[in-house]
């Protein structure tokens, strides 16, 4: 029997041949497998809610929280809230609570309480009581207290608006002194005229020291009368350090009075959070507060959810 040496020789080189092109096909399919594999999982993989850093402004759920307070921030956390905003100061206590002891509860569940409402009556201040609120904020750990409203009696003259505005300032000196920044949550009636001016523009973003305070802008208020947020960032930029998440169904000619119940859960309704989003830097924007004054089927932990939902998953990406 003769050997063909150039014959085996080939047929050896074609085997290795045939054996090389089998691994990279084998070596391809399992990349692309591994790569489908990779992908699936990456899309899979659910995102937690919290490492987006959204408040919420706990007046949404005030009725759950006179019931039940350790409940109530549970859930909150649940759904994914990393930070909250508090309504409910009296006595030196926050819902009933010790600062430390309130501080410990929301910290326990993983979140933060960054900020507080709380009245100062626009009628006038003492010193002393402004002393004490900001020691108790203080122990409670928030970078900011915020005044929410503005008594009805207390709008009726550009005077009382000019009041209002000297008083924080003297309020925002001694908050700042304990480390807390002061502010100012709007409506809409502080844009109605008064005396032929309007008092959020001639006289709040005129008077109020903006290193004392801050303004959290209310969203949907300002909305309601008429303003356009983009604009009023470029006119004041690095004045709204914090933003009210709230949306509305229908859009409405501008009023002034604060009396509405057509709140929707964030991203449900008509506002345009991505152009606002979008201007989030000019407006200086360090925290945002989910905020939702009514319902409509009196279920405020369901609309929370669908306005988280809306944030992670649309608005914010």
């Amino acid at each position: 029997m003769k050997f063909n040496f150039n014959q085996i020789f080939i047929a050896g080189i074609m085997k290795k041949l045939q054996s090389r092109r089998n691994f990279l096909k084998v070596s391809a399919t399992g990349a692309l497998g591994a790569m489908v594999l990779s992908e699936y999982a990456f899309k899979a993989a659910p995102v937690d809610p919290k490492t987006f850093g959204i408040g919420l402004q706990l007046y949404t759920i005030r009725d759950a929280m006179a019931k039940d307070v350790p409940g109530s921030l549970k859930r909150v956390s649940d759904i994914g809230f990393k930070y909250v905003e508090l309504a409910s100061y009296s006595n030196g206590k926050f819902y009933g609570y010790e600062p430390e002891e309130f501080k410990k509860l929301v910290n326990d569940l993983g979140m933060e309480a960054i900020s507080s409402h709380t009245q100062v009556e626009a009628l006038g201040i003492t010193l002393d009581n402004a002393k004490k609120m900001a020691e108790d904020h203080a122990k409670l750990g928030v970078k900011y207290c915020v005044q929410p409203w503005v008594v009805e009696e207390a709008r009726t003259t550009i005077a009382s608006f000019q009041k209002m505005a000297a008083d924080w300032n003297k309020v925002g000196g001694i908050m700042k002194q304990h480390g807390i920044q002061f502010g100012y949550h709007n409506h809409n009636f502080e844009f109605a005229k008064v005396e032929g001016k309007t008092p959020y523009y001639d006289v709040f973003m005129k008077e109020l020291d903006k290193d004392l305070v801050t303004m959290e802008l209310d969203l949907f208020w300002a909305t309601k009368a008429g303003q356009n947020p983009v604009e009023m960032f470029k006119k004041y930029p690095g004045r709204f350090q914090l933003f009210h998440m709230k949306d509305m169904y229908t859009k409405e000619a501008p009023f002034y009075v604060p009396s509405t119940k057509d709140f929707a859960p964030v991203g449900a309704g008509i506002i345009n959070f991505k152009e606002i989003l979008a201007a989030k830097k000019i407006a200086g924007l360090k925290y945002m507060f989910v905020e939702q004054d009514w319902t409509k089927d009196g279920k405020p932990f369901d609309s929370i959810q669908t306005s988280i939902t809306n944030l992670t998953t649309k608005l914010l990406r």
